[in-house]
């Protein structure tokens, strides 16, 4: 019984994780129609960053909150003066958030060097405590809490307010919401800096759990890829329906079929696309 409780909770931790990576990634995708193919790599540069500061005696907190800032900048820039001069040729935009990524990762490499490193973290959330009969590290339980935080966060800030409102007016038919006088490159850069600032801060809370290391952005970008196709693009709700039921599956497929991990992983997703092409919460454009 423990180690299906310990490994439901895990699940729930790492859906949390990818809930932080994957929900940016969404609104992006969903808006500017482009599959960010760097955006793996702003979560793992985040992730150093934020080892960078905590080096430099900065609080866990603000180091995520710091990483985050900074890759939104980053994702801003590379917004304005790499992607809008590329503006309706998809797979321009595509190729170029690629080569960011090698760029990125490359740059990684070469400053903070090919070792693992774990992040610690916050000593307000170290040790364990008691769940239902078992033992579990606090501070996963804590990524949970924040996950579900941000997720209520971002709900609110796309259904209940005027950004919200051109976001999905945008996502849902944005030759529309350009007819009606939406400012759509401001909207894009604001999307792209949000989902970017995600990315980095979502590395950040991930190190302790993940540690970091070359290949990171690698690893998390095709579980995103995942997640958003079974959500459906654009979709906050999407995104976290998505990322726990992926965390689940990736967790327990590790465990108990590791040999066919990646099967069970993306036959969910292939029997999504066949299903409902637009994912478990997309909508069809008016």
């Amino acid at each position: 019984m423990a180690f299906w409780i310990t490994q439901s909770l895990n699940s729930l931790a790492l859906g949390g994780l990818l809930f932080i990576l994957s929900a940016g990634f969404s609104l992006i995708f969903g808006l500017m129609r482009i599959a960010n193919l760097s955006h793996g790599a702003y979560f793992m540069l985040g992730a150093y960053v934020g080892l960078t500061l905590l080096r430099n005696g900065v609080n866990f907190w603000l180091a995520a909150l710091g990483a985050g800032v900074a890759i939104a900048v980053l994702g801003g820039l590379v917004e304005r003066f790499i992607l809008r001069r590329l503006a309706g040729r998809t797979l321009s935009q595509v190729l170029a958030t690629l080569g960011i990524a090698f760029i990125i990762a490359d740059a990684c490499l070469w400053i903070w060097s090919g070792d693992p490193m774990p992040l610690p973290g916050p000593e307000s959330l170290r040790g364990v405590v008691p769940v239902l009969g078992t033992r579990f590290p606090l501070y996963r339980l804590g990524v949970i809490g924040l996950a579900i935080g941000i997720a209520v966060a971002l709900w609110l800030v796309v259904d209940k307010t005027r950004i919200g409102a051109m976001i999905r007016a945008g996502v849902d038919d944005l030759e529309m919401a350009r007819a009606v006088g939406i400012p759509v490159k401001t909207l894009f850069t604001t999307v792209f800096c949000l989902g970017a600032g995600l990315a980095g801060m979502g590395g950040v809370i991930a190190g302790p759990i993940l540690s970091v290391y070359p290949g990171l952005d690698a690893d998390m970008l095709p579980l995103a890829l995942v997640v958003v196709i079974l959500g459906g693009v654009g979709s906050i709700p999407g995104a976290f329906v998505g990322s726990i039921v992926i965390g689940f599956i990736y967790t327990f497929g590790q465990a108990l079929l590791p040999d066919l991990a990646y099967v069970i992983l993306f036959l969910p997703m292939v029997i999504v696309l066949v299903a409902r092409p637009r994912g478990l919460f997309g909508r069809v454009a008016a």
